[in-house]
């Protein structure tokens, strides 16, 4: 039997998203028994139907409806676009009614993370945004909770909705130890609430 996983889906355009995503995993893969799978999806073309290739050149393999599918907790992470996720990512999500309509995710746990150029630039915004197809589909929301401390020191991003990243106008602004310490510690709630709860369905 294979071991459980957490789904980090993200996308990413300038690199923090997937810096923020590579900090979550580490977070999942500090819990012993389940392990992190990142993923992201392709760019879309705004002349026509993007046609690209299977496999990215290069960082993590674009995400299949069945790492969604056969997943045991689920982090979603995008760059703030007006408020909201970046359109690649919705995208894809638009293209899972599948597992909707089977209701494979139906009582995972998931949380949301998110950058922006700017502090007030929609995080909360695209955060609570993100959530609502992971409602959709069924899943049980969980944030980051203020014993996580950096919560309240942090001096750019971090929400009790989920890790966030101030990036700067330029983009140039690397991700900070309260960041850090936020995405480890999301990460880290996931993996043990998926564990958690895949274990108590064993049980019954």
């Amino acid at each position: 039997m294979s071991q459980p996983y957490v789904l980090i889906l993200y996308y990413s355009r300038h690199g923090a998203t997937r810096t923020m995503a590579e900090q979550i995993a580490n977070g999942v893969e500090s819990v012993s028994g389940i392990e992190a799978r990142l993923r992201t999806v392709p760019e879309l073309s705004y002349e026509c139907e993007a046609v690209s290739d299977s496999i990215p050149e290069t960082g993590d393999l674009y995400c299949s409806s069945d790492d969604l599918r056969y997943c045991s907790g689920l982090l979603l992470g995008s760059p703030t676009r007006f408020g909201t996720m970046a359109s690649p990512l919705k995208y894809f999500l638009e293209s899972t009614s599948t597992l909707w309509m089977n209701g494979a995710l139906v009582d995972k746990p998931a949380g949301v993370f998110t950058s922006s150029s700017s502090l007030h630039g929609g995080q909360e915004a695209t955060l609570l945004s993100m959530m609502l197809p992971l409602i959709h589909h069924g899943m049980i929301l969980a944030g980051v909770p203020y014993s996580e401390t950096e919560l309240l020191n942090t001096q750019s991003g971090g929400t009790p909705y989920g890790a966030s990243h101030l990036a700067g106008k330029d983009n140039q602004r690397n991700v900070d130890d309260s960041e850090l310490k936020i995405c480890f510690t999301q990460g880290q709630r996931i993996a043990n609430l998926a564990l958690n709860l895949k274990n108590s369905q064993t049980e019954r």
